[in-house]
């Protein structure tokens, strides 16, 4: 399968790793261009690109940068784009460690239907319940005690068994937590969100969300950046 990544940073660089050892053809990109991506392309394989060759050059294509960002891709990213091809947003919304405010968001938008209407594209969220270390080394096989789970959220059915087919060659359970509306069930501090569970827990964990953000969860005056002021 052809793999379009963008942003290489501790998630785009294990799933670089991990894509490209299981024999996926994985095209690289960040906002820093292709030469800065020569180690990471040398060690894995993989070919380093622009961001707008990763969105057309892969069946899926994973966008993994900070949410203040994603406002900076270019606006016809995924123009001439196939409707076939899977986009996933890995993101999470850190406004007081990192983003700063984004209105909608703070006013109750999921975090990746709001990365949906700044791509202009369907997306499907996944990848943003484990922390980097664990996703590069604790895959299992399948039917191993424990496997971790990751949740998929999004509208497309045939898109979710696209990427959960994916997520099991990594070593873990894809488990379909919904329509992207529902996906604030994975958002930080829910109860799936960086606990590792396996499937049966990870479902029971996506159940028990509450869809109140905590308060710690929203942007204070004094954040380190907004979208219209990056850090």
């Amino acid at each position: 399968m052809n793999i379009g990544i963008i942003g290489a940073g501790n998630i785009g660089a294990t799933l670089t790793r991990r894509l490209s050892a299981l024999g996926h053809t994985v095209f690289i990109a960040n906002s820093r261009g292709p030469a800065s991506l020569g180690d990471l392309a040398a060690e894995t394989g993989a070919t380093a690109v622009t961001v707008r060759e990763a969105a057309r050059r892969g069946d899926v294509v994973i966008v993994t940068i900070p949410e203040s960002k994603i406002p900076g891709l270019p606006k016809e990213l995924f123009d001439g784009v196939g409707a076939d091809a899977v986009v996933v947003d890995t993101g999470n919304y850190y406004p007081r460690q990192r983003d700063g405010k984004i209105a909608a968001i703070e006013n109750g938008l999921p975090e990746s239907r709001w990365v949906e209407t700044q791509l202009g594209r369907p997306v499907l969220k996944a990848f943003n319940t484990i922390n980097w270390r664990n996703l590069l080394s604790d895959g299992k096989p399948a039917g191993t005690p424990g496997r971790i789970a990751l949740p998929v959220a999004g509208d497309d059915a045939a898109a979710k068994a696209k990427l959960i087919q994916l997520i099991d060659e990594l070593g873990f359970d894809g488990v379909d937590a919904g329509g992207l509306d529902e996906s604030w069930r994975q958002q930080p501090a829910t109860p799936v969100y960086g606990a590792n569970l396996d499937a049966d827990g990870a479902r029971r964990a996506l159940a028990a969300a509450s869809p109140l953000r905590r308060p710690e969860w929203f942007a204070t005056p004094d954040g380190p950046a907004t979208t219209n002021r990056p850090a």
